[in-house]
C-alpha cells in the first residue's frame, strides 16, 4: 500500500498537481488565524484541493474557505490511544491521496514526521519562533524537503542550530492586506488610542510601560489604552493599574474577533518587550495604519527605526515615555511613520507573494 501511495504521489507530482495537507496546532488557529485564512483562500483560488488537520473542539469557521476539507485530530483524547488516533488519521489522509504535507507549527513537527513516514511523502516544516541550543526539533533529513521561516532573524537562528538543514531553509514573508487609507490620528476630536499586545504572563513585562503611561497621565495627556491578550498575570496586572491610578485609562481586550478591526481603532501600537516569535499583530497593526512604538531584539525584522517604527529601550521607562510622548505631541510625524510602514508592507509583505512562494515551494518539494 505504501508503494502504491508513493507511486501515486510521484505521478501527481509529474503532472504538476498539488494535494497539500496542512497540519495546524491550536496556537496557529488562535494566533495566526488571519494568515492561515489567507493561505486557505489562496490555495482555493488556485483550485488546489487541500486538507486541514487541526485539534478538535476549536471553532474557526471564520477562517475556513469552502474548498478545504477539515480533519480533526486527535478524536480520542486519551494518552494510551495515541496509536489509534494516528492510525485513523493515516486512513483518512490516504483517501485524500495527498502529495505533500505542510506542518504549520513546530509543536506538530513530530506528528508530521510520523505521517510523512507512514504515507511515504515529503513534507515542509514552518518555524515561526527562535529556538535555544537545548531545544530539540523533530526533523527528518530524508523527508523534510524545506523549512519555511517568516523572518531573517529566525532563518539565522535555525541555521546556526541546525547547520545540516541550512540549505533547506527558505524565507517566505507573511502577507497581509495593507489598507489604502490611514486612520492614525485622523479624528482630532477623540482621545488618542494606544494598543498593546503581549502575553499577560509576567507583570515585569509591563511595569515600565505602565510607569511611562502614568507619567504621561500626570503631565496632562489624555488617552485610552487597550491591552490585547490574556495570561496568568492578568489579575496582578489589574492590581498594578489600580495602584498606579490608571484604571480609568487602561482596559483589557480579550475574545474579540477579528482583531484586525480592533487594531484599526488604534492610533499607536506598542510592543513593550522583544518577541521570540513572529508577531502577526504587529504586522496587522502596521497594515491598518497604526504608528508603531516598539523595542529591538528577538524577532524584530518589522521594527526598522524611524522607518516602520519608533524605537525605545524596554528597560527604561523614560525611553518608553519619550517615544510615546513624541508620537502624541506630533500627530503628523506619527502619520508619517505609519504611512512609511504601510509602504514597506506593500513592497515586502503581500498576500499574493506569500501564496505564490508557498505554492512554488510545494512544487519544488514534490520533485
Amino acid at each position: 500500500m505504501t508503494k502504491n501511495r508513493s507511486k501515486l504521489a510521484t505521478k501527481n507530482s509529474e503532472k504538476g498537481s498539488l494535494r497539500p495537507v496542512l497540519i495546524a496546532s491550536e496556537h496557529i488557529l488562535f494566533e495566526y488565524s488571519t494568515i492561515l485564512g489567507h493561505l486557505l483562500v489562496g490555495l482555493a483560488d488556485e483550485s488546489i484541493p487541500t486538507v486541514l488537520v487541526c485539534p478538535p473542539d476549536r471553532d474557526f469557521d471564520c477562517i475556513i474557505s469552502g474548498a478545504v476539507e477539515v480533519i480533526r485530530h486527535p478524536i480520542l483524547q486519551l494518552p494510551f490511544l495515541g496509536w489509534l488516533n494516528i492510525k485513523r488519521l493515516v486512513e483518512q489522509l490516504s483517501k485524500f491521496k495527498p502529495t505533500i504535507l505542510h506542518c504549520l507549527c513546530e509543536s506538530k513537527a513530530h506528528l508530521t514526521r510520523q505521517l510523512a513516514r507512514q504515507l511515504d511523502l515529503p513534507y515542509i516544516l514552518t518555524i515561526n519562533s527562535l529556538h535555544k541550543r537545548w531545544d530539540t526539533l523533530s526533523i527528518s533529513s530524508k523527508r523534510c524537503a524545506k523549512i519555511i521561516v517568516p523572518a531573517k532573524t529566525i532563518a539565522e537562528n535555525i541555521s546556526s542550530l541546525y547547520a545540516r538543514f541550512a540549505k533547506r531553509i527558505e524565507q517566505i514573508n507573511i502577507g497581509t492586506f495593507t489598507k489604502e487609507d490611514n486612520g492614525c490620528f485622523c479624528e482630532t476630536s477623540r482621545l488618542a488610542t494606544l494598543l498593546t499586545a503581549h502575553p499577560l504572563d509576567n507583570v515585569n513585562d509591563f511595569e515600565n510601560l505602565f510607569n511611562a503611561v502614568r507619567h504621561l497621565s500626570i503631565e496632562g495627556y489624555e488617552f485610552m489604552m487597550a491591552i490585547i491578550g490574556n495570561g496568568r498575570a492578568e489579575r496582578n496586572l489589574r492590581k498594578l493599574l489600580t495602584a498606579l491610578g490608571l484604571s480609568q485609562n487602561v482596559t483589557f481586550v480579550t475574545g474579540l474577533r477579528p482583531l484586525r478591526s480592533v487594531l484599526a481603532a488604534g492610533d499607536i501600537f506598542v510592543q513593550p518587550q522583544p518577541m521570540t516569535a513572529f508577531n502577526p499583530l504587529l504586522l496587522e497593526a502596521m497594515s491598518v495604519g497604526s504608528a508603531v512604538a516598539a523595542c529591538k531584539g528577538g524577532v524584530d525584522d518589522l521594527v526598522i527605526e524611524n522607518q516602520t517604527a519608533i524605537v525605545f529601550d524596554p528597560k527604561d521607562e523614560l525611553s518608553i515615555k519619550g517615544s510615546l510622548q513624541r508620537l502624541l505631541d506630533k500627530p503628523d510625524y506619527a502619520r508619517h511613520i505609519s504611512k512609511k510602514a504601510q509602504q514597506y508592507l506593500r513592497e515586502n509583505h503581500t498576500v499574493t507573494n506569500m501564496i505564490s512562494a508557498t505554492i512554488k515551494t510545494y512544487h519544488n518539494a514534490q520533485k
